[in-house]
């Protein structure tokens, strides 16, 4: 779907810059609404879904990252994209874990934003052609539902945590760089943010791993990257052979 079909949501307390954004998005062809703190925010999203929400960390009232939480458990599929003057590690860090999929720091370019909405766009709204199903281990991911389950156990993730996830399932045991997981996962403008892919790989642990600080799903590849493995072993037929989506619940 491209920007001309897509909503995008500007939370700010700043009138002036929510303006200035609702003529810049409009003009690159997004249908804009505004909210001037985090309760009105959680109103709108609630009456109506939106494609995309630009949501400002520091909101009087509810705090942008408990406002990001509360809206990605209303709309677990839209792109969340939190705005902060600070450009420090533990913010973006917050912000990712309460469910953000990405983070940007004012000042800052509208063609950069513009740019990363379409990016957060392209991962939210990628669709999965494959009628097929993958097992390892205990986990069994449904690519076209974009379901995984942890034995009989349904666990729910963010639309990013599931790209990352089904992107190393489909690559059993293959050394996939920072790079590689950031441009694919994240879009093409991305390969230094390293603790997009930190973050991530940490929230997937605690959801898939029985102890995430033994890891035996996703492991470390020091200074490379990440690696998928199948505990199950290499011979076992659910790491390389596919099965279909309907076999599973």
């Amino acid at each position: 779907m491209s920007s001309q079909q897509s909503s995008v949501l500007v939370v700010d307390d700043e009138l002036s810059l929510r303006k200035v954004l609702r003529l810049s998005l409009a003009a690159s062809g997004f249908a804009v609404e505004e909210a001037h703190n985090g309760e009105e925010a959680l109103g709108t999203v609630r009456g109506h879904p939106f494609d995309l929400v630009l949501l400002d960390i520091n909101l009087p009232g509810i705090s942008g990252i408990d406002a990001c939480r509360k809206i990605r458990g209303m709309s677990p599929h839209a792109g969340i994209v939190m705005v902060s003057v600070r450009d420090l590690e533990d913010d973006k860090v917050r912000a990712l874990e309460a469910g953000a999929d990405d983070y940007i720091t004012k000042p800052f370019k509208l063609r950069e934003l513009t740019a990363r909405l379409r990016a957060v766009l392209r991962r939210t709204r990628q669709e999965e052609h494959e009628r097929e199903a993958l097992q390892a281990g205990n986990l069994k991911i449904d690519f076209q539902k974009r379901l995984l389950w942890r034995g009989e156990e349904e666990v729910h993730l963010s639309p990013t945590e599931f790209d990352l996830l089904a992107f190393m399932m489909k690559h059993p045991d293959a050394a996939l760089t920072h790079v590689k997981l950031l441009r694919t996962i994240w879009g093409p403008e991305y390969g230094g943010e390293l603790e997009y892919l930190r973050t991530y790989v940490r929230m997937l642990r605690k959801k898939i791993e029985d102890d995430p600080a033994k890891p035996k799903y996703i492991l470390t590849e020091p200074w490379v990257g990440y690696r998928f493995h199948n505990p199950t072993g290499a011979d076992s037929p659910a790491v390389a052979k596919a099965e279909r989506a309907d076999s599973f619940k």
